[in-house]
C-alpha cells in the first residue's frame, strides 16, 4: 500500500518558516509566544479557552521538574476565531495565525481523542504542530485515558520542540529480550506491570493472563501492559506521562536500549534525555536557582476578516520576457478565482514611485471580482521602489480598521533595489504579513527577508512560460485561518510547448471532496486555441463557452453548482502556424461544508542551502488533519536558469522518510544547477482507488489501564479505525512550495560529496536455519541512484550499532544494491553455528558508492530464534520456560567462514 504526504527538505540546514514556521522563543529558561489556535469550525465555548489556560499553567511547572529546572512556560497567545463572538478582551494577531500555531485545536478526523504531533524531521528535528481536541481539553473523563492535560502537553511538547520520539510502539508492543524474555516496549526497563488481556464477560470486562503466540513467540495481539502505580521509578515522560511516579525523562543509565521502538530506531539508541540536552533550548539554559516560577500569562487574539493587497511591480524591467502580461494573467486568477469571498482586496503599483489602483473592496460576489480586475496593470515603465510599494499597500491595508496588524501584502517584482532595507523597521512593527514573489533571475537578493522578518511565503519564478509558475504561486496565497472550505483547491496546473496542428490533451477527475466553484482556464502565448471539454456524462463545451481575455491571453470556464464528479477530458488544439505554449489550470473549493477536501501542501526545511549542503523536499497530503494514503507524489524542482528537475517522493520509512506509511513524503535533493533561486512543485495523483485517510504517528500513549494496591483497573479498549470504509478514490492535486536558495555550488561538473543516505528500516527474522534480513535500498547519493555495494555485520551484543568494525562480517557480495526505494531481501544460512532456544542475533548494514563514501550504520536489527513454552504468562517468564538457563552455542568456525 502506497500513502500520500508532505515534501521537505532535511539536513544541517536551520529550521525554517517554510515548513517550521513557529514563533515561540526562548528568554531565559521561559518559553514566550506560544501560539494556541482553536479551529473556526469550533463552536463558541469559552470554557475551551480555560481549560487552555489551566493545562498551559500545570504543563508549566510540570516541564520545570520534567526537565530538572531547565525550562518553564512564561507566555502564550490563544487565537480564537472570527466565528466566536467579540470581546473587548481579545486583540488582532499581527503575524500570529493557525497555519503557524504551536498547537492547534481542532476536530478530530479518525482517531477520536488522541493527542499527537505532526513531526516531519528526524531526530533532533522540530516538528509541525500538536493536534489536540476540543473533547480532550473538555472531557475529564479523558484523564484516565491519557493522563492529567499539563502532562500530556509536555509529552508533545518533547515531540514539538525537542525532537524526541515515542518509548511505546503499539505496532510492536512486545519483543522478545536478548535474556529471553517476553517483555513490553518501554523505557525504563525496571517500570514494573502485569501483561493482561481485557476480555468482555457479559456486560462487564475481565482479565486474563497473556499468551504466547506460537508464530511470533511474543504475547497475542490482544495482550497489554498494565503498569503499576506504586514504585519508585520517575521515567519515563515519552512512555507513561499519565503515571503519577513520572516525572523524568529516560536518561542514558536507565534507558532501554533494546526496546523496538522509534526513539532507538530514529535516534541511533540514545535516550530522549541525550537528545534534548543536545537541543538548542538546553545548551542555552542552565538549571535555576530560584524555581519558584510565575504562572504563565496569556493573550486572547481574534482573528478578523482577511485583509490583502496586491503590490505589484511595474517597473520599465517588466515590460520583458511578456512579465507584464504574466502578472495580469496570475493577479486576475487571484482576484476572481482564488481570494476567498469575505476577503477586503486592494491593488498597489510601484515603478520608482507607488500608486493606489484600488482601495480595500470587499469581496461579496462577482461584480466587485470584476471591478478589481479592470484595475490590474497592463503598461510597466520606470525605476524600482521597493519600499515604496510597501508603504502604500501598508496605507492600503489601514483602510480596514486603521491598523496594519494581522493583514497582508502579496509583494511581486522583478527589479533590484539598493533601498531595500530602509523600511526593515517599517516592516518588522507593521504586524503585517508579507509574501513575496521574485520574478526571474534580477530580482533583488533581499526580496525574502521581507517574509522572513514576517512570516510570509518566499515564492520564485522564472521567465519559462510552460510551468505555470506565476500561476501556482498566486494559487498558493491562501488564508491561514485553518479554514479549508473556503480554500482554493488547485486540481490541476500544466502547461507545455505545443507544435502547429498538435494538441494538449489529458483528463481531470473531480472527486467527491471538491466541486463548488470550480473553473477551468486555458492559457496561450499567441492565439487562443481550440477547446473542446468533455464532463464525466460527455457533455461538451467549446471555446465559444468560455470566458476569453486577450490581454491575460486566457480563457475561463466556471462550473454553476457543483461540478459533476468524475473524469473530466480536455484537448486544446493549436491552430496557428507556428508552435506556442498552452496551458491548462483547474481550480475547485470544498463540496460539502461538512466534509473537508484533500488538500496537497509542498515544504522547505529552509529557504537557504550552501552546496554540500544536502536539503530534503516534503509533501504532504492530507483530509482535514488525517494523512491520506495512496497516491503518487511527484516534486518538480526548477532552477534559476529554467531546468527542471524531477523527484519522486516516497513514504517508505527510508532515507529521507523517518516512518513508513505516516503520511509524509519525503526524498533528499542533491541535484544542484548552479546557484540562485530554486522553485518547487508538487504534484499528488491517485488513479488506482487505494487512496485511504489513516491516523497520526507520533502522540501520547492510550493507556489500557493500571494496578494500584495490586487491583487491575482497566480502561475501555482503544478503538480501531476503520480504514477500509474511508476509500477516497480517484483524485489529482498540484501545489506550490515556495522557493529556496542554493549558494556555493562550483562551476562544472560536481564533485561526488553526497554518500549514501543512512538505512533506517533494517529487519531480521529467522526461518529455520537462514537468515532473512529486508530492508530499503538507498542511493549513491543520499536516497538517489544506486549504492554500489553493502557492508553487513552480525554480533551476538546489541552493541553492534556502536562499534560495527568489531562485527562479524557475513558475505552480501552477491546481492548487487537496487534502486534507491526499493526492497531488498538477503538470505543466508547459519552454517556451523548452534542455534539454541533463545537465541538472539544482531544485525547492522551500511551501504557504500561508487567512491567508497558510506553510509552512517543502519539501526540495530534483531534475529530471536525461539521455541514456544509450555506454560506462558507474564513478562517474569523466559519464552524457556520458567527456571530455564539460556545458553547460546557459537562455533568459532563462523568467523572466518562469513569474512
Amino acid at each position: 500500500m502506497k500513502l500520500v504526504g508532505i515534501l521537505v527538505l532535511i539536513s544541517v540546514l536551520h529550521a525554517t518558516h517554510s515548513a517550521i514556521n513557529s514563533l515561540v522563543k526562548l528568554v531565559n529558561n521561559g518559553y514566550e509566544d506560544i501560539i494556541i489556535a482553536i479551529h473556526p469550525k469550533i463552536p463558541e465555548n469559552k470554557k475551551i479557552i480555560e481549560s487552555i489556560k489551566k493545562m498551559v499553567t500545570d504543563a508549566s511547572s510540570y516541564m520545570l521538574k520534567t526537565t530538572e529546572n531547565r525550562v518553564y512556560i512564561r507566555s502564550a497567545k490563544i487565537i480564537i476565531p472570527n466565528t466566536w463572538s467579540s470581546d473587548s478582551t481579545y486583540s488582532r494577531p499581527k503575524t500570529e495565525s493557525f497555519d503557524k500555531a504551536d498547537i492547534i485545536i481542532a476536530d478530530p478526523f479518525i482517531y477520536g481523542d488522541f493527542p499527537y504531533t505532526l513531526q516531519y524531521g528526524g531526530c533532533g528535528e522540530r516538528g509541525k504542530y500538536i493536534h489536540l481536541t476540543p473533547n480532550f481539553i473538555l472531557n475529564d473523563d479523558v484523564l484516565e485515558l491519557y493522563g492529567p492535560r499539563g502532562r500530556v502537553f509536555v509529552h508533545e511538547w518533547a515531540h514539538l520542540r525537542w525532537g524526541v520520539f515515542d518509548e511505546y510502539n503499539e505496532d510492536i508492543p512486545f519483543y522478545i529480550s536478548r535474556q529471553g524474555k517476553v517483555e513490553a516496549t518501554r523505557c525504563p526497563l525496571k517500570l514494573r506491570g502485569q501483561n493482561k488481556v481485557l476480555t468482555l464477560l457479559g456486560s462487564r470486562y475481565d482479565t486474563v493472563d497473556c499468551k504466547i503466540d506460537p508464530k511470533t513467540g511474543v504475547f497475542e495481539d490482544e495482550c497489554a501492559f498494565y503498569p503499576e502505580v506504586e514504585q519508585d521509578v520517575h521515567e519515563s515522560v515519552m512512555y507513561g506521562q499519565a503515571l503519577e511516579p513520572v516525572h523524568a525523562f529516560c536518561k542514558e543509565n536507565s534507558h532501554n536500549k533494546e526496546a523496538p521502538n522509534q526513539q532507538n530506531r530514529l535516534c541511533n539508541r540514545k535516550s530522549t534525555w541525550e537528545v534534548i540536552m543536545n537541543s538548542p533550548d538546553m545548551k542555552t539554559s542552565a538549571p535555576l536557582a530560584n524555581t519558584n516560577i510565575p504562572d504563565p500569562t496569556f493573550s486572547l487574539l481574534q482573528s478578523q476578516d482577511r485583509v490583502v493587497t496586491l503590490v505589484l511591480d511595474v517597473s520599465g524591467s517588466m515590460s520583458g520576457s511578456d512579465r507584464i502580461g504574466r502578472l495580469y494573467q496570475a493577479s486576475e486568477v487571484y482576484i476572481m478565482q482564488i481570494v476567498e469571498s469575505g476577503s477586503h482586496v486592494g491593488i498597489v503599483t510601484f515603478s520608482n514611485v507607488a500608486a493606489v489602483q484600488s482601495p480595500l473592496v470587499k469581496i461579496v460576489d462577482t461584480f466587485q471580482r470584476e471591478k478589481l480586475k479592470q484595475l490590474l496593470p497592463k503598461v510597466a515603465n520606470g525605476g524600482t521602489n521597493i519600499c515604496a510599494g510597501v508603504r502604500r499597500g501598508f496605507e492600503v491595508n489601514k483602510g480596514y480598521d486603521g491598523s496594519t496588524y494581522g493583514t497582508e501584502i502579496v509583494l511581486l517584482t522583478d527589479g533590484e533595489d539598493t533601498g531595500i532595507r530602509s523600511c526593515h523597521e517599517e516592516v518588522r512593527t507593521s504586524g503585517a504579513i508579507i509574501h513575496t514573489i521574485a520574478l526571474g533571475d534580477k530580482a533583488d537578493p533581499g526580496l525574502e527577508q521581507l517574509a522572513n522578518i514576517t512570516g510570509g511565503l518566499i515564492l520564485s519564478v522564472t521567465d519559462k512560460v510552460d510551468a505555470n509558475g506565476l500561476i501556482d504561486s498566486f494559487s498558493r496565497i491562501i488564508s491561514g485561518n485553518g479554514d479549508t472550505i473556503q480554500q482554493s483547491v488547485q486540481i490541476e496546473s500544466t502547461a507545455t510547448t505545443i507544435p502547429p496542428n498538435q494538441c494538449l490533451t489529458g483528463k481531470v477527475t473531480i472527486d467527491n471532496t471538491v466541486g463548488n466553484d470550480t473553473f477551468f482556464l486555458v492559457t496561450w502565448t499567441s492565439a487562443i486555441p481550440g477547446i473542446v471539454l468533455r464532463d464525466p456524462k460527455w457533455k461538451e463545451y467549446k471555446d465559444g463557452q468560455f470566458v476569453s481575455d486577450a490581454t491575460s491571453k486566457s480563457a475561463r470556464l466556471t462550473i454553476p453548482g457543483t461540478a459533476e464528479k468524475g473524469d473530466w477530458q480536455y484537448s486544446l488544439c493549436n491552430t496557428p502556424s507556428g508552435e506556442q505554449v498552452l496551458g491548462f489550470i483547474v481550480n475547485s473549493r470544498a463540496a460539502n461544508p461538512n466534509v473537508a477536501p484533500i488538500i496537497a501542501e509542498a515544504y522547505m526545511n529552509a529557504d537557504t542551502a550552501r552546496f554540500p549542503s544536502q536539503v530534503i523536499v516534503y509533501a504532504t497530503v492530507t483530509q482535514g488533519l488525517s494523512p491520506v494514503l495512496g497516491a503518487k507524489v511527484i516534486a518538480y524542482i526548477e532552477a534559476q536558469d529554467g531546468t527542471m528537475i524531477t523527484l519522486p517522493l516516497l513514504d517508505n520509512g527510508a532515507g529521507a522518510d523517518i516512518i513508513k506509511n505516516d503520511g509524509i513524503y519525503s526524498r533528499y535533493f542533491t541535484s544542484y544547477k548552479g546557484n540562485g533561486r530554486y522553485n518547487l512543485k508538487v504534484r499528488v495523483e491517485s488513479q488506482e482507488k487505494e487512496s485511504k485517510a489513516t491516523g497520526p504517528k507520533s502522540g501520547a500513549l492510550y493507556l489500557p489501564g493500571v494496578i494500584k494496591n495490586g487491583t487491575l483497573f482497566a480502561n475501555p479498549p482503544k478503538p480501531k479505525p476503520t480504514i477500509e470504509d474511508l476509500n477516497l478514490g480517484n483524485f489529482s492535486r498540484t501545489a506550490s512550495g515556495g522557493a529556496f536558495i542554493v549558494s556555493g555550488v562550483p562551476s562544472g561538473p560536481l564533485p561526488d560529496v553526497f554518500k549514501p543516505s543512512k538505512i533506517t528500516d533494517l529487519s531480521a527474522v529467522f526461518e529455520s536455519s537462514l537468515v532473512v534480513l529486508t530492508w530499503t535500498a538507498t542511493g549513491d547519493d543520499a536516497d538517489e541512484g544506486n549504492a554500489t555495494r553493502y557492508d553487513l555485520r552480525m554480533s551476538l551484543s546489541s552493541e553492534l550499532v556502536d562499534n560495527f568494525e568489531n562485527g562479524t562480517a557475513i558475505n552480501i557480495s552477491s546481492l548487487t544494491p537496487s534502486p534507491s526505494g526499493s526492497t531488498e531481501v538477503f538470505r543466508f544460512t547459519l552454517r556451523d553455528i548452534t542455534i539454541k532456544n533463545g537465541t538472539v542475533l544482531y544485525f547492522v548494514l551500511v551501504a557504500i558508492d561508487k567512491v567508497n563514501q558510506t553510509s552512517d550504520p543502519s539501526n540495530l536489527a534483531r534475529a530471536a530464534f525461539f521455541l514456544p513454552a509450555p506454560e506462558s504468562g507474564n513478562s517474569v517468564n523466559s519464552i524457556l520456560g520458567t527456571g530455564n538457563t539460556l545458553i547460546l552455542t557459537l562455533v568459532m568456525t563462523i568467523i572466518t567462514f562469513y569474512l
